[in-house]
């Protein structure tokens, strides 16, 4: 069994909060001093990115358990909760920036919005998903609920994560290399699951 890198913990925290931080200092600085961090449209930009790297914290939250059963990297268990509140925040920042900079908190803009781009409607559903996965994510609660209905619970990733590609692949016009990207990969990760779920059950019986 591999031993945790030191202070690995820590180094994935800071890892996991850079794109962020340069998100968002790249927004401020192209909004109030007008530089092009984020190109001519930076507040679609910025919703843009963010929302990718909802994606990819999805996909690493997801690869934390064939990582753990191919290379017997066990202590990376522990910071799946990392990986996934940090899918959710950037999923929560992903939508605020839509909602108060895209669309600067109009409701009546926002819904005719949801009826031309069917969607958003669709990533807003990803990102409700996501919320009872981020509420239940404590030792606590895990107790709270029991080992069984916690993980049904968090079987819900897997729509979440098949609705956001699709968000993803309906957002985009023509260049649709991305969203495949991800389709591909999280497609990998389910079968995984499922070759992995088929011989459990074989060897049981």
């Amino acid at each position: 069994m591999t031993r945790e890198p030191r202070r690995f913990g820590a180094l994935l925290f800071i890892a996991s909060l850079l794109p962020f931080l340069y998100v968002a200092g790249s927004l401020a600085s192209d909004l109030v001093r007008r530089t092009r961090f984020l190109g001519s449209n930076p507040i679609q930009s910025a919703e843009h990115q963010l929302g990718e790297w909802t994606l990819r914290f999805l996909v690493l939250t997801l690869m934390v358990t064939p990582l753990r059963k191919m290379l017997g990297w066990n202590w990376l268990a522990k910071h799946r909760r990392t990986l996934g509140l940090f899918a959710f925040a950037y999923g929560v920042s992903h939508w605020l920036v839509y909602i108060l900079l895209d669309r600067q908190l109009d409701v009546q803009e926002v819904i005719t919005d949801v009826i031309k781009r069917p969607y958003i409607l669709i990533g807003s559903f990803a990102l409700l998903l996501m919320l009872p996965l981020a509420v239940t994510s404590t030792s606590k609660m895990i107790a709270r609920l029991g080992g069984k209905r916690w993980n049904r619970l968090h079987k819900l990733v897997y729509v979440a994560s098949i609705a956001g590609v699709v968000h993803f692949w309906m957002s985009v016009k023509s260049d649709v290399r991305d969203p495949l990207m991800f389709a591909v990969v999280f497609g990998a990760l389910f079968a995984w699951r499922l070759w992995q779920a088929r011989a459990a059950a074989s060897s049981a019986n």
